[in-house]
């Protein structure tokens, strides 16, 4: 028997729709924004499963509470709640897919990119992402769980 064209496409876009899920995230100190949506590509599942010498997507539409001329992220790796700076190619906001000046009350798609470096060690952590104001305020801040692995 052949699947009839309709249940075809309702099982694509339900596959579609799962790899699309938004992960679930800890805010940790959103001040100046609210963030709606976290994604991090590939991450079909929770704990991200990062490979060592792969780069992953990283998308926050986040709306600012604020208005401020640029914005700066800061990314860490947390482990037995030490935060360890992890660096990323692009810190500046507005390098980043956000249209500088920020206007409060509008929406933003943040973008960027998460490098995982093929020396880094096989572990578990917590990945912390802040993006702070011109007046070094958390526009916003999310924590997920990753695991590097090879």
């Amino acid at each position: 028997m052949v699947p009839s064209p309709l249940a075809l496409f309702l099982v694509l876009c339900a596959a579609a729709t799962s790899l699309a899920e938004p992960l679930r995230f800890v805010d940790c100190g959103s001040i100046d924004g609210s963030i709606q949506e976290v994604n991090v590509s590939p991450c079909p599942t929770q704990p991200c499963l990062l490979h060592k010498g792969t780069s992953y997507s990283i998308n926050v539409t986040f709306a600012s509470k604020i208005e401020s001329q640029g914005s700066k992220a800061r990314v860490y790796g947390e482990m037995l709640h030490v935060d360890i700076p992890f660096p990323i190619p692009e810190p500046d906001g507005c390098k980043s897919g956000i249209q500088c000046p920020i206007q409060k009350g509008h929406t933003y798609s943040y973008l960027n990119k998460l490098p995982v470096k093929s020396e880094y060690p096989s572990i578990k952590l917590i990945v912390k992402w802040e993006l702070v104001d011109d007046q070094d305020q958390m526009l916003f801040c999310w924590k997920i769980p990753v695991q590097i692995t090879s």
